[in-house]
């Protein structure tokens, strides 16, 4: 476990040295034992904690920006933002409340305050938190943010926009449970209550219990970066009314493009036959529960009022579509054989609203050709259909 004092050596100019030294190594599953072992020789007891930041700089890369300068700890990196969406929500902070004092009540190694920082347009940054470990760490990580210790459930500071991340995981697991949050979410709804709050949870929180059972009237903004959903995040304070927020970024050529859709948008797509195309939401979308929003900004229709499935003759910007060639009944034969008319040896398969295993069903269909195919598989009504599809593609 890295301390106090190992992140002051690893701050120090030995130690900025010491962590040269160590990204020449290795440090694989199959060499760490060694590695570590020729560390010890060479830096003695800061060795394991050489090891683990190198380890942990390299599996940052993607994630958070300029990976190789940060201190950080298998916990801490697990637990951070990805660098291009805390800086998506630095960016429209700084665009809603323009000017402000900024407060992260839990900052951790401060992945939040780097990006609030670079934005430029807040008044000022302050991070908080109550590991000393990740505080220190913040100190090398962000340049232009004031740190201090304090619980995020003391208030610390009058800001004017407090921003929480409660840690989501509960006996060494991860959990989705309201109640079950360090601290616990609904503590810090109550105690910054009346000031703009930003609350980053579980992109699987019951947001409906949350409105239902305990009250909460703001926005809940779910996000997603390349296609995973990343994050739920609840904003009080805002200035519109959409209670629900889908937030799709996309990095396209090193460039990341946004689009956001909300509930006060039209939702008038309806149901109908296939078209062209079949078009799986991004998760966001659908965890938002913006499915038909964003159908009838696109010219797209439900196969299925309830499934998340939707059909059009044309695939939206930066979506993946599979075009249809052929639809089949759900059963195993008819499909064995459709598959294998069209030379087909693999196939990539979606489900939605069916009790299916894509990996068994593949196993079971004994595909023995060379081209690749698609096959989704639904319900519409009460019945099982499947669409043997191209493979997907990615409109520009």
């Amino acid at each position: 476990m890295i301390t106090t004092d190992d992140v002051a050596f690893l701050r120090s100019r030995h130690g900025l040295k010491a962590l040269e030294n160590t990204d020449q190594l290795a440090l694989t599953p199959t060499t760490l034992i060694a590695d570590v072992a020729e560390l010890r020789a060479r830096y003695g007891e800061r060795a394991p904690a050489l090891a683990e930041t190198v380890r942990c700089r390299r599996r940052a890369v993607g994630k958070l920006r300029d990976p190789q300068r940060w201190l950080l700890t298998e916990e801490a990196l697990q637990q951070a933002t990805p660098g291009v969406v805390a800086a998506h929500r630095a960016a429209e902070i700084a665009a809603r409340f323009p000017g402000v004092l900024v407060h992260d009540v839990t900052c951790s190694v401060g992945a939040e305050l780097v990006e609030l920082t670079a934005s430029g347009g807040v008044g000022g940054v302050l991070g908080s938190d109550l590991d000393p470990v990740r505080l220190a760490m913040a100190a090398h990580n962000v340049d232009g943010a004031t740190l201090l210790r304090a619980d995020a459930l003391t208030p610390t500071s009058t800001a004017d926009v407090v921003i929480a991340d409660p840690a989501r995981r509960r006996g060494g697991t991860r959990t989705f449970r309201i109640e079950e949050t360090s601290p616990p979410l609904l503590d810090v709804l109550t105690l910054y209550a009346g000031r703009p709050l930003v609350v980053k949870c579980a992109p699987g929180v019951d947001y409906g219990t949350l409105r239902a059972r305990f009250g909460f009237d703001g926005q809940v903004q779910l996000v997603s970066l390349d296609g995973g959903v990343r994050e739920a995040c609840l904003w009080t304070e805002l200035d519109d009314s959409a209670q629900q927020r889908a937030t799709v970024l996309r990095t396209v050529d090193g460039e990341v493009r946004c689009e956001e859709i909300t509930d006060l948008d039209p939702d008038d797509a309806g149901a109908g036959a296939p078209g062209q195309w079949i078009v799986d939401p991004d998760g966001a979308i659908v965890r938002a529960g913006l499915v038909r929003h964003w159908a009838a900004r696109h010219g797209l229709w439900q196969l299925d009022p309830k499934i998340a499935y939707l059909t059009g003759d044309s695939i939206p910007p930066g979506e993946r579509g599979f075009e249809i060639l052929e639809q089949a009944p759900m059963k195993e034969k008819p499909l064995r054989k459709a598959l294998a008319d069209r030379d087909c040896g693999s196939l990539e398969i979606l489900v939605r609203g069916v009790d299916v295993d894509p990996d068994q069903l593949r196993k079971r269909l004994k595909l023995k050709g060379s081209a690749p195919l698609a096959l989704v598989i639904t319900r519409i009504g009460s019945r099982g259909v499947a669409f043997v599809c191209a493979p997907g593609v990615r409109r520009p």
